[in-house]
């Protein structure tokens, strides 16, 4: 009996860490900034791990039974936390009040389990061998939490189907304990009910996951939902109405059928057509394939290289019908080498030189994507750029983040390189900005590839011009060790919603 007990702390020690990185996972998905989400999570959980811990004084009849409790409830509250979460958003404006209550709830019986089951355990251990034992099996329960979440939970199961499987475990612990305690318990059928109606309503909810999914992002996005996944990296969701098909990026638009090429053709041919001869591309980000389609438009172009973090990106635009029609089937062109890496890690690694750079990230909305916009990755960068080549940096709105945008241009500036900025009008996203980078001075081009719907000379003329309410000149360098830049980011945006 004492060792099953033991092996319930390794159960309980796992389901407790996944509760949290669910939450915290989830944080950052909805709200951004993933060091704040995880953070504040992370730090509530723990303090209301300890007021579990100061209130398990209180207990002291009948232990077995406020055990099996608590075991109920933390199966009810932890399994069902993260389809509570993503269908709340929409609905409920103190989005946080829930989340950190959920998060407290969690926290609060998650640290009445381990001093109840100590008390529990006493009588068949000598003092110092149980504190040995517990502690050991609770640590172990942890890595092993922490290995499950990123290789298997997230990219397998989703999170509203992880929260449920370990809410199962928790009841499971529960129906294990009144096994075991089945003699010396009353009420032993009420707890068995009790129970077997946990488990059966955890089950549904397991089961019925994908549902549940499905009716949170029908509430979250206007368009039908045609294609959902979690990675360990982001969540995918593509949706469709009539003939206009949107991705999104953990909630974030990355682009619309409709208006994609302005975006697209004002990130390559602003900066590629001026070139002579350009034979070598490199593509940061940019993982749908869109902007290699129209470096594509370049005769002269022998290989792209297209480094992106996440493979079901790339896997989904290199094989989904309708997403290679958009793309042109740009990404299994035999100039096309795609690289599954981070960029950071990978630029510091590379040797070689390319006439053509595109850095095409997702916003910096928080630390991770932040520092691909700092000094350090702009001068490992600028190494892999040809003399006479030029770079290209999708930099957000010079006009919902003014302050964003010319700290990309100032952070740039700051590791020698010449800067042209410029902006496009783009429906689905508004002014949008970027910046082109040189080693020597720019000079638009005066001819651009034939068939293109909006790029022009006159056009381009147009896009290098900044009126008064685009201006600022007091944004810093965005450094790795400040990250100035998502405080920006994050500041500018919330004023406006998060429109972004």
């Amino acid at each position: 009996m004492a060792y099953a007990l033991l092996f319930s702390v390794f159960v309980i020690a796992t389901c407790g860490l996944v509760y949290e990185l669910i939450a915290g996972t989830i944080a950052s998905y909805l709200l951004g900034d993933s060091v704040t989400q995880f953070s504040t999570v992370i730090g509530v959980y723990l303090f209301s791990m300890g007021i579990g811990s100061f209130l398990s004084r209180y207990f002291h009849r009948n232990l077995v039974s406020v055990f099996i409790r608590v075991e109920l409830l933390i199966g009810l509250v932890g399994g069902f936390s993260a389809a509570i979460l993503f269908m709340a958003f929409e609905f409920v404006e103190s989005f946080r009040v829930l989340l950190y209550g959920l998060v407290s709830i969690t926290g609060i019986l998650v640290g009445l389990e381990i001093p109840i089951l100590m008390r529990l355990l006493k009588s068949h251990f000598d003092f110092r061998d149980l504190v040995s034992q517990v502690f050991t099996f609770d640590y172990i329960g942890a890595l092993i939490a922490s290995l499950l979440f990123p290789l298997v939970l997230v990219p397998h199961l989703g999170l509203i189907r992880s929260a449920f499987l370990f809410g199962l475990c928790n009841v499971l612990v529960a129906l294990w304990t009144l096994h075991l305690f089945r003699r010396e318990l009353p009420w032993v059928k009420t707890h068995q009910a009790s129970a077997l109606l946990t488990l059966t309503s955890l089950l549904l909810g397991f089961i019925y996951s994908d549902q549940l999914m499905s009716f949170a992002e029908a509430t979250t996005y206007p368009d039908k939902v045609i294609y959902a996944k979690s990675t360990p990296y982001q969540r995918l969701v593509l949706t469709k109405a009539d003939h206009d098909l949107r991705l999104f990026l953990n909630g974030n638009l990355q682009f619309s059928s409709r208006d994609e090429y302005r975006y697209h053709e004002a990130l390559i041919h602003v900066g590629l057509s001026p070139l002579s001869n350009p034979r070598h591309v490199l593509v940061l980000g940019g993982g749908d394939g869109l902007a290699v389609r129209e470096i594509l438009k370049y005769p002269s172009i022998q290989s792209i290289t297209l480094v992106d973090l996440d493979p079901a990106m790339t896997g989904l635009f290199s094989h989904q019908a309708m997403l290679r029609g958009l793309n042109q089937d740009s990404l299994n062109s035999p100039k096309v080498h795609l690289v599954t890496a981070d960029a950071f890690v990978w630029l510091r690694n590379n040797h070689k030189r390319f006439d053509f750079i595109v850095v095409d990230f997702p916003d910096p909305g928080n630390y991770s994507i932040g520092k691909l916009y700092s000094d350090t990755f702009y001068r490992v960068l600028s190494r892999s750029l040809q003399p006479e080549g030029a770079m290209v940096i999708q930099s957000t709105s010079p006009y919902y983040a003014k302050k964003s945008f010319w700290c990309v241009v100032n952070t740039l500036k700051s590791v020698g390189l010449l800067t042209t900025p410029y902006h496009a009008y783009v429906p689905s996203f508004g002014d949008w900005g970027y910046v082109l980078a040189t080693h020597q001075p720019f000079h638009p081009a005066t001819h651009y590839p034939d068939g293109l719907k909006f790029i022009t000379p006159e056009a381009v003329q147009g896009m290098l011009y900044f009126p008064a309410d685009m201006q600022v000149k007091d944004a810093v360098v965005n450094k790795l060790n400040n990250q100035q830049l998502v405080r920006y980011f994050e500041e500018e945006w919330s004023e406006y919603g998060n429109v972004h």
